[in-house]
């Protein structure tokens, strides 16, 4: 097997199979390791499936032994915020328990780097608009939780074992591959601009704004939203980092530039030609008014930069996207 195997946890997945085509872009061969339960077989284009579960253990080893990695990637996890304050035991499980099995076996295998898929949900309730990565990590979801106890255990495993690592804590993830090879296609979707853009589509009648009395310029959220290639970029750096040997470490990924959600909406109708019938709702819990990255730490020590920076960009790639999901999937 090619020695510059990667194994991608989750690579069926909106970001692991992005992630997928730039490392065979860059010489890698990616093997992704995925259960389907929210992944899609189709998306695995670019190296070869491998259908299993973190939580089987057999699985991993047979995997490991199979196409021997250099390194791994890790993205598999349930996602949703909502879903994990009412099942908790479903994200510990999944998210914990799985990623836990995960380094046993690179542990026993002698495999020593890995690429970790966090987000900044570890850092909670932000004491500043801008983040940076000495913020005080403190979750407020289960979610979050559980990859606050990865980032954790990592740190641990990495201390005893020798088993490096570099965690990403994301901001929003959005945007689709160029080439409509990939995308984003998740299912329940709880995204602002795929929901938006399946208003601008027909899909749906209208889009609910949760809270429009912020102290922002319009009232509506402010976020980071960071391109789908962007971040994937950030993985090829973080895994080459790791691969010279340099020691863990944590980086954020994002533009370093806030939009509103009026802003997303408005830059939604001006791409597609659409109107976008708007509803308001109350404000959700933990909602902080904004939230953006200071992402020099990641320029400064992995050479990033973000390539999309403006919001018009990101939503040009997803609505080319998402006019050709239906011929996808």
């Amino acid at each position: 097997m090619n020695k510059k195997t990667i194994l991608v946890t989750g690579g069926a997945g909106y970001i692991g199979s992005h992630v997928c085509k730039k490392l065979f872009k860059n010489g890698y061969n990616p093997v992704t390791f995925d259960n389907l339960v929210y992944g899609h077989k189709e998306a695995v284009k670019w190296g070869d499936l491998f259908i299993g579960d973190l939580l089987n253990e057999n699985s991993l080893f047979e995997a490991f032994q199979k196409y021997k990695p250099i390194a791994v990637m890790h993205f598999a996890a349930f996602a949703y915020v909502g879903e994990s304050v009412i099942n908790p035991s479903k994200y510990y499980r999944n998210n914990f328990l799985g990623s836990y099995n995960l380094l046993e076996v690179m542990r026993i295998m002698n495999i020593s780097a890995i690429v970790f898929s966090s987000t900044c949900a570890t850092y909670g309730i932000p004491k500043s608009s801008v983040i940076e990565e000495n913020h005080l990590q403190n979750p407020i979801n289960p979610y979050g939780k559980t990859k606050f106890a990865v980032e954790q255990m990592l740190k641990d495993y990495d201390k005893a074992y020798g088993i490096r690592n570099v965690s990403l804590r994301y901001f929003n993830a959005a945007g689709a591959d160029p080439d409509c090879e990939t995308g984003e296609n998740h299912d329940p979707e709880t995204h602002l601009i795929p929901l938006a853009l399946d208003v601008a589509a027909k899909k749906r009648t209208e889009f609910t704004i949760f809270g429009n009395d912020y102290d922002t310029s319009d009232g509506t959220c402010i976020r980071d939203y960071i391109h789908v290639f962007d971040l994937a970029d950030a993985h090829i750096l973080a895994l080459e980092y790791l691969l010279k040997g340099s020691s863990s470490d944590f980086f954020n990924l994002g533009t370093g530039n806030g939009c509103s959600v009026m802003e997303v909406i408005n830059s939604i109708k001006r791409i597609t030609g659409k109107d976008i019938p708007l509803k308001f709702g109350l404000r959700r819990d933990g909602d902080p008014p904004i939230l953006v990255s200071n992402y020099n730490k990641a320029k400064n020590e992995l050479n990033w930069n973000p390539k999309y920076t403006d919001i018009d960009s990101i939503i040009q790639t997803a609505w080319k996207w998402h006019g050709s999901i239906n011929s996808k999937f």
